[in-house]
């Protein structure tokens, strides 16, 4: 053991080394750095790479980065058009998100950071002084799947009045997104935040369920609109996320309250859910929906058999997709059939690709739209 005077004078040597020590080698990393003019640049620390691209959604292509002296890679880009735009890093060939970054795009599929490119007017999605709902992370039972999570969004003043129902817009992510990839990238909470300041939306409650249903249905199974995800998903969300949002929310049970829309295979989800109980949704609304051409009769059984009363029950049907999204197709396809049949609906053709920069406008739009 040491003597206290040899003790002490080791902790006062530690610290002093402490305050003094010299900083690392390794550089400090802005990144990404938005410009007043909207050029980013972009970085990323790697030494002993022999080649790092940025692959944003904003590029065509990806873009090669240049490497300084301290090791760290760098490109600015040219002026890029207002939003919020996922991007990774490719390093000799391995796809990585941003490790300065903590803006995520929550994904199973990939690892991708998200840029905000706010630009000189507030857009829909962005952050403004507005009263504000509550996010909140609850966790509900399935018998078959166990505990599944939510995110639920409650408007501003839910708290303050508890007296008042709230109508209920079920909003589902796509193929390998998560439920927090709505509100973390699609910016569903400060949307409705907005337009519901603006005078523009009613407040709303907002659920956004995981998608898959995992365990049953492996993650790597395909598609979120594969018929056996819809089939063990259905359970699930009829039989256990509705009733535990009814029990544990303050909302109005009717079909003129409630609300489903969805993007890729969720949409495609939404869909089959939606049509197939206009007695459960006024209102259904579906983003680039998934579906296949070959699925047109068998997904939509129960709606085409009566579609005089489906469009007396529904108050909005309403399709979006872009001209340049791979689903644009079947979608024209599907809503070809839509008028063979006289089934009311209406649409929005955009530009741009299979995009949540598409999907986060879509929102915008439908948003207004709902439980007039």
């Amino acid at each position: 053991m040491y003597p206290k005077t040899t003790f002490l004078t080791l902790v006062l040597l530690g610290i002093w080394q402490l305050c003094t020590a010299q900083p690392t080698s390794r550089p400090v990393i802005v990144s990404p750095e938005v410009h007043a003019d909207n050029s980013v640049t972009f970085r990323f620390y790697a030494p002993a790479a022999k080649e790092v691209k940025l692959s944003a959604q904003f590029e065509k292509s990806p873009l090669a980065m240049t490497k300084d002296d301290k090791g760290v890679w760098s490109v600015t880009t040219a002026p890029v058009k207002p939003d919020m735009y996922p991007y990774a890093f490719n390093v000799d060939g391995i796809s990585v998100a941003d490790p300065t970054n903590s803006a995520l795009f929550p994904n199973e599929g990939f690892q991708n950071s998200v840029v905000e490119i706010t630009g000189n007017t507030p857009l829909v999605h962005t952050l403004q002084n507005v009263p504000h709902g509550t996010v909140s992370y609850r966790y509900y039972q399935s018998a078959e799947l166990g505990t599944r999570p939510v995110v639920v969004y409650t408007p501003a003043g839910y708290e303050a009045n508890p007296k008042a129902s709230y109508p209920v817009l079920y909003l589902l992510h796509g193929t390998t997104d998560t439920e927090e990839t709505w509100t973390k990238v699609g910016r569903a909470n400060v949307i409705l935040d907005n337009l519901i300041a603006q005078g523009k939306a009613k407040s709303m409650i907002i659920v956004m369920p995981y998608g898959r249903a995992y365990p049953v249905i492996s993650k790597s199974s395909g598609s979120l609109r594969n018929w056996d995800n819809l089939q063990e998903f259905k359970k699930d969300f009829f039989g256990n996320l509705m009733p535990f949002i009814e029990k544990n929310y303050r909302t109005l049970n009717d079909k003129n309250n409630r609300a489903i829309a969805g993007f890729s295979g969720g949409g495609g989800t939404t869909l089959y859910f939606g049509l197939n109980n206009t007695d459960q949704f006024a209102y259904v609304c579906g983003f680039a929906p998934g579906m296949l051409k070959n699925e047109f009769d068998r997904n939509n059984e129960v709606f085409f058999k009566n579609a005089a009363q489906a469009n007396k029950n529904l108050k909005l049907f309403w399709i979006g997709v872009g001209k340049e999204d791979g689903l644009y197709a079947v979608n024209q396809e599907y809503m070809q059939v839509l008028d063979q049949k006289k089934i009311k609906y209406e649409s929005l053709i955009t530009d741009g690709g299979h995009t949540w920069m598409n999907v986060k406008h879509y929102l915008s739009v439908i948003a207004p739209k709902l439980f007039k």
